[in-house]
């Protein structure tokens, strides 16, 4: 495995990986890749590489981001049968649970997109989250080989983990998928940062033998004041660490 530079910063991590897609002639719809979880050539056998790796058998529930470059994972996922939970935008109505046992199989495809998705999907609010989830599988800008990641920069991913713990779900393991050129020696990582456990491109899949550790709930002081505006559930759960 081949890695990039390592950056002084996750934001000169981002950027770099961004221009190298682009300037590569890797990246996919949507267009640019700046700014977001970017699509990549090769993402389909990705996805395949990632669900065929011996730690992903016998899933039965996975937790799924709903960015474009994990849509065929999300896809080849439900074809094997396996139930989805995808997170609503800010969490406002909990999670979509998508069930491929009541999802026709030509229907599997439009399922698993974000845009058409929807009305093959339950809505199922926090409370009603079951602890039966078996991985979390995550968007990146950028990861290292020691497990590092960092995202498009809003903190997302790794708030919905640190939510799922507060929740009282046990640890999870993370992965996701990348292009070779998302394959960064390294760059600093924060405390809340969600680290990954596991991940593919389209040419291999790499386990990370001793990843950082994972957020085991939210780290209030370091929760930017309008992450309460943007995913109200939180403001729900502002006053707990506060009452004791």
């Amino acid at each position: 495995m081949s890695e990039g530079a390592a950056y002084p910063s996750k934001e000169s991590a981002r950027r770099s990986v961004w221009d190298a897609l682009q300037a590569e002639c890797a990246a996919r719809f949507p267009y640019p890749p700046h700014g977001r979880i970017p699509n990549f050539a090769g993402a389909e056998r990705a996805a395949k590489r990632l669900l065929d790796h011996p730690r992903l058998q016998g899933l039965r529930a996975i937790k799924a981001n709903p960015d474009a470059p994990q849509r065929p994972f999300r896809e080849e996922a439900l074809r094997r049968g396996i139930v989805l939970y995808m997170p609503t935008p800010r969490l406002r109505a909990g999670f979509y649970r998508l069930d491929p046992s009541s999802i026709p199989d030509q229907s599997l495809k439009e399922a698993a997109s974000l845009s058409r998705g929807r009305r093959w999907a339950e809505e199922l609010p926090l409370a009603e989250l079951g602890t039966d989830l078996d991985l979390v599988v995550t968007g990146s800008v950028a990861v290292t080989s020691e497990g590092k990641r960092c995202g498009k920069g809003h903190g997302f991913g790794d708030l919905e983990y640190a939510l799922l713990r507060e929740l009282g779900h046990p640890a999870l393991p993370v992965a996701t998928t990348v292009h070779p050129l998302q394959v960064v020696a390294g760059f600093p990582a924060d405390p809340f940062d969600l680290p990954v456990s596991l991940f593919a491109t389209p040419v291999e899949s790499v386990e990370v033998p001793d990843p950082p550790p994972a957020p085991t709930g939210i780290d209030w002081q370091a929760l930017p004041e309008e992450a309460l505006d943007e995913m109200p559930i939180l403001a729900g759960l502002w006053d707990q660490p506060n009452d004791g």
